[in-house]
């Protein structure tokens, strides 16, 4: 917020229907609080692979340009023709973006809640958090135990809740043994963390020997290399090992859900007790959450009947368990954020850095070890 103008700055996307992607910084409104509802200064907020979604759509970004000035930059790209109409309902409307974020309560309505959180260090998740202040209602701020910055508490919500999901889904629909891709990722290790202290096998998928020692670091026991020329046999033996039947892909495209399902099966055949031209009946299940490959999703059904590929969401999770468990979950997370679901960050970079070419390049990878945050107060004077 800017005394003088009562305005501040707010990351921006938007897709035109000539096909043009334009990032930008925009000038809102200073936020003014409801009776209920508080002002937070954002200090910190990842890019997750979900806000990338959001901010570049289907832009090819190798055609990303820059203009505008350091302090407000502009950057456009070309949207390929026929991936318009994947974007059909968000042409010509510029979207603010960033799931969840973290800061300091800096104005509160009347209400007795919103006024106990004045100058408390929070975490929240709700969209627009790209920006210097964000509105929310006090009841949905998660206060950061003490001493915790606002960069230990930024990634507060989407990995570590998809993390306390993924195990709870398994749970509730009788599994008990998860496999899991991209596994070397921040989600993935918080992932591996929890399953160790909660003594739940846990066979981890990944493509590179650096990603595997990552995860043998944090004491994996199971980690398979796709890029092995033992893969299937590997991963069939961690499967029968574990007797994992549940698979949570961040992959989407290609055959890597059609080859867990494919060991799943093979692994199930071992322990038959006699032949079926059906297939093992133990239930085969591959939930997607993720879409690092953007091309189809490619099966080869040799797995049986007894199987299902479905979509997996964090927000329709959340409310499927309700207000109250899903108040647990969280609150479990801001008890453990320094250990079990501490996240790392290669960079750090204000709202106009995000949209230097430079920046866009490396957080663009979705690779391992190049996570960013965003501070939007970075540079700026605190008020």
């Amino acid at each position: 917020m800017t005394p003088d103008t009562g305005t501040a700055l707010q990351l921006r996307s938007l897709i035109r229907k000539d096909g043009t992607l334009e990032l930008s910084l925009a000038e809102v409104p200073a936020p003014t609080p409801g009776p209920d509802e508080v002002v937070v200064r954002i200090e910190a907020s990842p890019i997750n692979p979900s806000d990338l979604g959001l901010l570049f759509g289907p832009a090819d970004m190798s055609t990303a340009k820059a203009s505008g000035t350091a302090e407000r930059p502009v950057v456009t790209a070309s949207v390929p023709e026929r991936l318009m109409r994947l974007v059909a309902g968000r042409l010509d409307q510029s979207m603010p973006v960033g799931n969840e974020g973290a800061g300091v309560v800096v104005g509160a309505g009347s209400e007795p809640p919103a006024q106990a959180l004045l100058g408390k260090t929070v975490a929240i998740l709700g969209g627009a958090m790209y920006a210097h202040y964000r509105v929310i209602k006090a009841k949905q701020c998660l206060v950061l135990p003490a001493g915790t910055t606002p960069a230990e508490g930024a990634s507060c919500f989407v990995n570590p809740l998809t993390v306390l999901g993924m195990v709870e889904t398994m749970r509730r629909e009788g599994h008990t043994a998860l496999v899991h891709t991209a596994a070397a990722s921040n989600l993935g290790q918080m992932l591996q963390k929890l399953c160790l202290a909660e003594g739940i096998a846990l066979v981890n998928v990944v493509r590179t020997r650096e990603q595997e020692a990552i995860l043998r670091g944090l004491g994996a026991t199971h980690v398979c290399n796709s890029s092995e020329p033992t893969f299937m046999d590997d991963l069939t033996n961690a499967l029968a090992a574990t007797g994992a039947t549940l698979a949570f892909d961040a992959i989407g495209g290609g055959k890597t859900a059609s080859q867990i399902l494919t060991s799943m099966e093979a692994a199930a055949m071992r322990t038959a007790k006699e032949y079926s031209r059906y297939g093992s009946s133990v239930h085969k299940q591959v939930y997607i959450y993720g879409g690092l490959d953007s091309g189809p999703t490619e099966l080869t059904r040799n797995y049986g009947t007894a199987w299902g590929l479905g979509g997996w969401l964090l927000t329709p999770f959340l409310q499927k368990i309700g207000f109250e468990a899903a108040q647990k979950l969280r609150e479990r997370v801001a008890a453990e954020i320094k250990t079990t679901f501490a996240s790392s960050y290669s960079s750090e970079v204000s709202l106009a850095e995000a949209l230097s070419l430079a920046a866009i390049a490396e957080y663009g990878k979705r690779a391992t070890g190049r996570k960013y945050l965003i501070n939007p107060s970075k540079g700026r004077a605190r008020s």
